[in-house]
């Protein structure tokens, strides 16, 4: 059937023919049918862009292929579907103390696309992305066949953070992370400007596992950069009371009513994100230590709120994120500043701390500062705005994040990827014809 599809900020809507396969035979048989506009693999549409559109041709919903084909308890190893969610791992892998390695900040995402994208949460300083705790995965090529892909070939680098252009993810093995409890220990902390969060971030992020800060983009003046940071790691039982010792991995996170329907555009203008972050900011303790959280409130707040993304209204929202390296920190500044000082509307905006990157050819992390932020389509002057903002992270050799962006021009992205060459290279030798595209695709020229 035909079906309009959007990314997640809802905007640039195209259209597709959407196929459910259900079956390894079924992807196949959807292959040979593509037709001249090609086909790509999608999963619980979270990717905020077009990565997980293709306008005129074809769309496989993936998620029916969600089978868990063994779990090694002993090994902490789960093989499954490329369908299968991580809110669906977490719910049954919590119970027997594994979770996964990597999550970022929602657990609706499929397997097969967080290889795709390459994920990374609020422990990539310590832990890197997911394509380090992927073991193997099932690929079906171009050309029918399916390939058994381990790190190390070249194959398993282009598609760590590929975007789906190398084939279809059939199945993975992914190493898990014991923990003993489903609960976080979390210490909360203020920082008064950017350069306070940032001290506090090179001086102590190594003593945490997870760690994120919430940053105030439209406070000006000497609170400019003002954040809220939140770090952590897995309680132990020892820190737990005797009623959360009953059942010390139990994992019930609470879900909020949807957000309605026909909000409309420009609720969310800078005065109004500006009294929210306010109070936001306000709110948060100036220190408080060892807070008990649950895995949702702590990884994945607004997993709550079914389609908070309808709050930005009917023209969508743009999600940015960007890295630049250690020792370029005046660029950060400059960036934040000029955020602030264009009075951009955006209460979800996080710094954080990457480590060192991962072998895949288009993976976005590498060691630096990354920084995300949602902004309505409808900003006044934002195009030009991430232009300007998208040619100063190249110049200081940083990059944009492909699972997220919908604006960004092709010359810019080819500086940012340096092996954007051999992911060329070997897409035309596995896939001379073109089967695997996407709007992403064919608007960055990958």
């Amino acid at each position: 059937m035909e079906a309009t599809l959007t990314g997640w900020g809802r905007t640039a809507p195209t259209t597709a023919r959407l196929r459910a396969p259900g079956t390894a035979a079924d992807v196949a048989d959807a292959l040979r049918d593509a037709g001249g506009r090609g086909v790509l693999a999608r999963g619980l549409g979270r990717s905020y862009g077009d990565a997980a559109q293709n306008a005129g041709g074809t769309v496989l919903d993936m998620t029916a292929l969600s089978a868990i084909r063994a779990l090694d308890l002993e090994r902490g190893q789960v093989t499954c579907e490329a369908g299968v969610s991580l809110d669906r791992l977490m719910r049954l892998l919590l119970p027997f103390g594994w979770f996964v390695p990597v999550t970022p900040g929602t657990r609706y995402v499929t397997v097969g696309g967080a290889i795709g994208a390459d994920i990374h949460g609020k422990n990539h300083h310590v832990s890197g992305s997911l394509s380090r705790h992927v073991t193997r995965f099932s690929l079906l090529t171009a050309d029918g066949a399916v390939r058994e892909v381990a790190p190390g070939d070249e194959l398993f680098d282009a598609t760590a953070g590929g975007m789906g252009l190398t084939g279809v993810i059939l199945d993975a093995t992914v190493q898990l992370l014991p923990v003993g409890t489903s609960l976080m220990s979390v210490d909360t902390e203020r920082a008064a400007d950017l350069d306070d969060l940032m001290d506090r971030l090179t001086s102590t992020d190594h003593r945490y596992r997870y760690s994120v800060a919430w940053i105030d983009l439209v406070a000006r003046g000497a609170a400019t950069g003002r954040a809220v940071l939140t770090r952590g790691d897995h309680a132990t039982p020892d820190q737990l009371s005797p009623r959360q010792l009953a059942d010390p991995l139990a994992f019930r996170p609470r879900s909020l009513p949807a957000a309605p329907r026909g909000i409309p555009g420009g609720l969310l203008r800078t005065g109004t994100v500006g009294v929210f972050n306010e109070l936001w900011f306000r709110k948060a303790p100036r220190e408080r230590r060892g807070q008990l959280q649950g895995i949702g409130a702590f990884f994945h707040p607004l997993d709550g709120v079914p389609d908070w993304n309808r709050v930005y209204g009917p023209a969508g929202f743009l999600q940015y994120q960007f890295v630049v390296p250690y020792g370029q920190e005046e660029t950060l500044r400059g960036i934040v500043g000029q955020l602030s000082r264009h009075g951009c509307p955006s209460f979800l905006a996080v710094l954080k701390r990457f480590g060192e990157g991962g072998s895949g050819w288009l993976s976005f992390p590498m060691p630096g500062w990354t920084l995300a932020l949602d902004l309505p389509a409808t900003v006044p002057g934002l195009g030009p705005l991430l232009d300007r903002l998208d040619e100063q992270v190249l110049a200081v050799g940083g990059r944009v994040y492909l699972a997220k962006d919908s604006r960004m021009r092709p010359g810019t992205l080819h500086g940012m990827y340096p092996r954007l060459g051999a992911f060329r290279a070997l897409r035309q030798r596995i896939d001379p014809r073109g089967v695997f595209t996407s709007d992403l695709a064919r608007r960055l020229q990958l």
